[in-house]
C-alpha cells in the first residue's frame, strides 16, 4: 500500500513537471490566439494557472497533515500548513536568516541558541527551485518558433504570388461550408446556404458509401463510424468539414476545388471537373479554435 503513496520528493518533482508543462501550454495558447480571442484565451490561462496552484497547495497541505515529523509545541504555529502555504505565495524569495538575540546582562556564549526552523528553510529552497523551473520553462517556450506567425506569413506570400486575397470567414464550425458558399457566389454566381451545402455533402456520401466509408475512422472509439451516423452529424450539427466534404461538394458542383496550405503544395480535388475552380485556404495554427478555412478571391486591379 505504501508504494501508492507519493513521497515528498516525488510530489515536488511532479509539481515541477506540471508547472513546466503548463508554461509551455499557455505560451503556445498566447502565440496562437487571434486578436478577437485574446481576452478569452488569457482568461482560460488564468483559470488553468489558478487551478494548478490550488491543487499544488492542497497536496502540500495534505502532505503536512500526514507527515510523521514531530516538533516542539513552541514551533507548532511555524509548522502549520497554512503558514507554509502562505510562504509559497511570496512574490520574492527571501533567504531565511538565523539570528541570535544578545542581552547586555549575559555573555553571548551563555545565550540559548534559537532553533533553526528547518521546515521554513526547506520551504524557501523549494519555492526558489520552483520559480527557477518556471523561468527556465518560460525561456524554453519563448525560444520555440512562432508557428502562427510563420503560417500567416507563408500564406500571405502564396496569395501574393497567386494574385489572390483572403476573404475572412467566421471560425464557428461552419467555416469550410461558408468558404465554399462564398466561392460559389464569386465564381459560379450561385447563392447557396451553409445548410444546403451540408445537406448536399451528406447526401452525396450516402449515395456513394463505397467511396467515403473506408475513411470514417473514429479516433475516440478506435472504430469505424457508420456512413449514416457520420452523414447525419455533417448535415445536422456543427461538425467541422474536411477533405471528405470538399471531395463530395466538388463532385456535386462538377468543379475542381483547391486548398492552399502553408509549407506544402496545394491540395486539388476533382481536377476533371468542368466548372470553374473553387479556391480555399487552410490554416492549422492561426486560430484559437484550431483548424480553419477561408475563401480566396481574385485580386482585382482596384485592390492592388
Amino acid at each position: 500500500m505504501s508504494d501508492l503513496i507519493e513521497t515528498e520528493e516525488q510530489i515536488l518533482a511532479r509539481h515541477k513537471k506540471e508547472v513546466r508543462d503548463l508554461v509551455a501550454t499557455t505560451t503556445g495558447m498566447k502565440k496562437q490566439a487571434s486578436k478577437s480571442k485574446k481576452k478569452e484565451v488569457m482568461k482560460k490561462i488564468s483559470e488553468l494557472e489558478a487551478a494548478l496552484k490550488s491543487r499544488h497547495q492542497q497536496e502540500l497541505k495534505a502532505l503536512g497533515n500526514t507527515g510523521t515529523e514531530t516538533v516542539d509545541n513552541e514551533d507548532e504555529d511555524d509548522f502549520s500548513p497554512e503558514k507554509l502555504l502562505a510562504q509559497l505565495e511570496l512574490s520574492q524569495n527571501e533567504p531565511v536568516v538565523q539570528t541570535q538575540t544578545q542581552t547586555n546582562s549575559q555573555p553571548q556564549q551563555n545565550q540559548p541558541k534559537k532553533k533553526r526552523n528547518r521546515q521554513k528553510e526547506k520551504l524557501a529552497k523549494r519555492d526558489a527551485e520552483m520559480k527557477k523551473m518556471q523561468e527556465d520553462a518560460q525561456k524554453e517556450a519563448n525560444a520555440q518558433p512562432d508557428v502562427r506567425a510563420m503560417e500567416l506569413n507563408n500564406i500571405a506570400e502564396l496569395c501574393k504570388i497567386s494574385k489572390l486575397k483572403q476573404h475572412d470567414i467566421t471560425p464557428d464550425g461552419h467555416c469550410l461550408f461558408a468558404s465554399i458558399a462564398d466561392q460559389l457566389k464569386q465564381r459560379h454566381d450561385m447563392d447557396v446556404s451553409v445548410q444546403e451545402l451540408r445537406t448536399k455533402a451528406a447526401n452525396h456520401m450516402r449515395e456513394n458509401p463505397e467511396t467515403y466509408a473506408p475513411y470514417l475512422f473514429d479516433e475516440k472509439t478506435m472504430t469505424m463510424k457508420g456512413i449514416e451516423e457520420y452523414t447525419n452529424e455533417i448535415e445536422n450539427t456543427t461538425l467541422w468539414g474536411g477533405d471528405l466534404e470538399i471531395m463530395a461538394l466538388s463532385k456535386e458542383f462538377d468543379c475542381p476545388i483547391s486548398v492552399m496550405m502553408s509549407g506544402r503544395a496545394s491540395l486539388r480535388l476533382n481536377e476533371e471537373g468542368q466548372q470553374p475552380e473553387l479556391k480555399l485556404v487552410y490554416y492549422q495554427h492561426s486560430f484559437g479554435l484550431g483548424e480553419h478555412y477561408n475563401s480566396l478571391r481574385d485580386l482585382t486591379v482596384e485592390s492592388i
